[in-house]
């Protein structure tokens, strides 16, 4: 019977946490959240930050009157926040392991590690804007939410898009992935950096939650699919005898 290297076995061990399910925990907790709250609030949703100064009362009651559902969102987002950081992390160190030397693996490390903090703030905001301390005062409530807005809505999708692309343009050129998951990715990413006109027209926010679930749902995707080792016969069967010019691209 073969006994298995020590080292061999020490590399298997660093491997990290699975990626598939870190990415369906942080979507499952961050849809938690949207869904208790919206069941808590008596299905009064999120306000829309983008009225006029006469929907700051408006705004102003909702945080007053659903503080449950504010505040339990908040956290559940928050705790979204801490998985993603985790997949980021551990998506980069794959790439690196399965040998992608392009920036790709730093790009998904940065968008991720960016996408899980303006997340994470959100839910804090979120929270903030639960306390009865921070109600009695329309223009700090209007100013709060227009921030948390700001940073789960463009901060956040805007850097999950990078992780997103991190991992697609690797996945496409070093044949990690399936050529249509990698392209959809590459599509999805270019959308979540457009929602950045956001800030300049409010029409483009109709671009954050396709970006946004989108993202996600690829990200579990990507995280089953991406292979842990060169060696994977997925990885022989995508890209076929591969050049010493094609393993310095990826």
């Amino acid at each position: 019977m073969a006994v298995q290297n020590p080292t061999a076995r020490r590399h298997e061990a660093q491997g990290g946490p699975p990626l598939g399910p870190l990415a369906l925990v942080s979507t499952a907790l961050f849809v938690a959240g949207l869904v208790t709250s919206t069941l808590l609030a008596d299905g009064a949703v999120f306000p829309s930050p983008f009225g006029g100064a006469g929907a700051t009362a408006g705004i102003t009651a909702y945080f007053r009157d659903h503080t449950d559902a504010v505040r339990i969102a908040g956290a559940l987002q928050f705790g979204s926040s801490v998985p993603l950081a985790l997949y980021a992390a551990t998506a980069s160190a794959r790439l690196h392991r399965l040998g992608v030397r392009a920036p790709g693996a730093t790009i998904a490390l940065a968008g991720g590690l960016l996408a899980s903090a303006f997340l994470g703030l959100c839910g804090l905001l979120g929270w903030v804007l639960s306390r009865p301390e921070s109600l009695g005062q329309p223009g700090v409530v209007r100013a709060l939410h227009s921030l948390a807005f700001a940073t789960g809505g463009p901060g956040h999708v805007v850097a999950l898009g990078l992780l997103v692309a991190g991992i697609a343009v690797p996945g496409l050129l070093a044949g990690l992935l399936p050529r249509a998951l990698a392209l959809g990715g590459l599509v999805l990413a270019a959308v979540a950096e457009l929602s950045t006109l956001t800030l300049l027209f409010d029409g483009a926010a109709v671009l954050l939650p396709i970006a946004r679930f989108g993202g996600l749902l690829w990200l579990i995707a990507a995280g089953f699919l991406l292979p842990r080792h060169r060696s994977d016969p997925r990885v022989r069967a995508r890209t076929g005898p591969r050049t010493p010019h094609e393993e310095q691209r990826a």
